[in-house]
């Protein structure tokens, strides 16, 4: 399953409430031993959430950049947030939110800047129809997936003949399976899409690309231990001429890698000659200003691998 990582912001709130404060002090706490106003507020984040405050201020830069060049719609948003849900899992969600400290609301905000990053680091490459038909052709629809994992192969090898004989896969996936996070939900690992499926193990991948829906697979090995594997639903793979703009989103996200999306936000902060006043702030934006040196660690990859042969 695709896997939402965040750069949760604790302080996001106050530094935007910080931004437009025109250099007063409003009085967020006021008791008979005196008042905390959000100046003193901000400057205690800072001093014990200095690395959180610094994330909190690249977000609302960044969004504050992109959305001047770039534009997001509520729909986009909409969709996003959908896919999310599905690929969550029922039931899923509000715990989701919960653990990274979100509401909706935050969590919107979060993928509009997921949106825009997109779409800034992807706005100059040039898509040929020969590429997008040969993406299509490896393409695989939304599909629901749910598994058991265990560690040795007689394990595996003796659910997979309790499923054969009419058990239930929820109920062997609880008792049984080590990956404990899709056990809870007995094995499901929601709808995953695409995307999603390039996360998966290779062993794990090419599996699916056999499985039939409703189908269960015999045990698959892995650096993990064995999986047995089911596919529940799929949706429909329509023509290329009907899904050619969704199938030239998707491919267009494969063009994306931390490197790529580095480089792009490198460039619009530069454009946009921002300067930082607040000096326990001086180092934010550092990793995304600082150039990559893939060249130096390539090389001592390649002594490394030379000494292990």
């Amino acid at each position: 399953m695709k896997k939402w990582i965040l750069s949760v912001s604790l302080a996001a709130g106050v530094l935007a409430l910080s931004a437009c404060n025109d250099g007063t002090s409003n009085v967020v706490v006021k008791s008979k031993a005196g008042e905390i106003t959000q100046e003193e507020l901000y400057d205690a984040l800072k001093t014990k959430f200095n690395p959180q405050v610094q994330s909190a201020l690249e977000e609302l830069v960044l969004t504050q950049v992109l959305s001047d060049k770039y534009e997001v719609t509520d729909k986009e948003i909409d969709a996003k947030l959908e896919e999310a849900k599905e690929q969550l899992g029922e039931g899923q969600y509000e715990v989701f939110l919960g653990q990274y400290n979100l509401t909706e609301e935050s969590f919107r905000e979060y993928l509009k800047l997921q949106l825009l990053q997109e779409k800034a680091a992807t706005s100059d490459i040039e898509v040929k129809d020969e590429d997008l038909t040969a993406f299509y052709e490896d393409w695989k629809p939304e599909t629901e997936i749910r598994h058991i994992l265990v560690e040795d192969l007689e394990k595996a090898e003796e659910i997979k003949k309790q499923l054969d004989e009419g058990k239930d896969f929820a109920a062997l996936a609880t008792e049984n399976s080590t990956d404990t996070g899709s056990a809870q939900q007995g094995g499901s690992l929601g709808w995953v899409d695409y995307q999603g499926r390039q996360g998966f193990v290779p062993e794990f991948t090419a599996a699916l690309d056999e499985l039939e829906v409703g189908k269960i697979s015999e045990p698959v090995q892995s650096q993990f231990g064995y999986h047995i594997i089911e596919i529940t639903d799929m949706k429909e793979k329509k023509s290329f001429e009907d899904m050619k703009e969704e199938i030239k989103a998707e491919y267009m996200k494969t063009q994306l890698t931390p490197e790529t999306i580095q480089a792009a936000m490198k460039k619009e902060l530069e454009a946009a000659d921002f300067d930082i006043k607040d000096k326990d702030l001086k180092d934010a934006f550092s990793a995304i200003l600082t150039e990559p040196e893939p060249a130096a660690e390539n090389e001592d990859a390649t002594e490394d691998e030379h000494k292990e042969e």
